[in-house]
């Protein structure tokens, strides 16, 4: 869900003028599992750049607490939703913890990082939103300990179906900054593309699988 038109195209804006976003639909980048996708996203980068990180700082406080209100507790997902967490958490005075994609093997064993209370109420913090696994398994982890999540809020997402199944499973709200779509018409009114690569990167979005598959 998007809660800002006008803030989603400065955030799109913000993340291609940086290279925080690259798209190379012609000259597609490979994924670890060895595929290849039209897009590179690491949102971190944004934290290079003060008036960025100033911008999308204060643009998730504003969506968090229109969609949930204030929380007890701010949670950032390991590890990009970490910084961004913290900064969150500065803005609105609230706890921050963290929560790492499994328990530590030594030490306390601790999944979450940081000190909170059964029952408080959440909102979580990511970076990118692409399937939305590493994301659910923060939040299972954090219900498993007893704590009341309200939503998720990210900066990014592809917008896949696949996402959005999966955050519907586990019955958890999210609202990301930006979105694959508001991207693409930046995008093509920055002249980053061409509209018949915009075509070629919305045909990706709708079977990205399958796209990789055949390229």
């Amino acid at each position: 869900m998007i809660l800002d038109n006008d803030r989603a195209l400065k955030v799109a804006e913000f993340l291609l003028q940086i290279k925080a976003i690259k798209l190379q639909p012609n000259d597609p980048f490979t994924w670890a599992s060895g595929i290849k996708s039209p897009i590179y996203c690491d949102n971190r980068i944004s934290l290079s750049y003060p008036n960025v990180r100033t911008y999308i700082r204060q643009s998730y406080c504003e969506a968090l607490l229109a969609q949930f209100g204030k929380p007890d507790l701010i949670a950032g997902v390991a590890t990009g939703g970490i910084a961004q967490g913290a900064l969150v958490a500065q803005e609105l005075g609230l706890p921050f913890v963290y929560v790492r994609s499994e328990a530590k093997a030594h030490g306390m064993g601790n999944q979450i990082e940081g000190f909170y209370e059964k029952g408080q109420k959440v909102v979580v913090i990511e970076d990118l939103i692409s399937t939305g696994k590493s994301s659910i398994q923060a939040i299972n982890a954090m219900k498993e300990a007893k704590l009341d999540i309200l939503g998720l809020v990210a900066i990014f997402t592809y917008g896949f179906q696949e996402a959005q199944d999966n955050f519907d499973k586990i019955k958890c709200p999210f609202v990301t900054l930006s979105n694959y779509d508001f991207l693409l018409d930046e995008a093509i009114n920055q002249k980053f593309i061409t509209k018949t690569e915009a075509e070629q990167l919305l045909t990706w979005k709708s079977n990205p699988r399958e796209w990789l598959v055949n390229q």
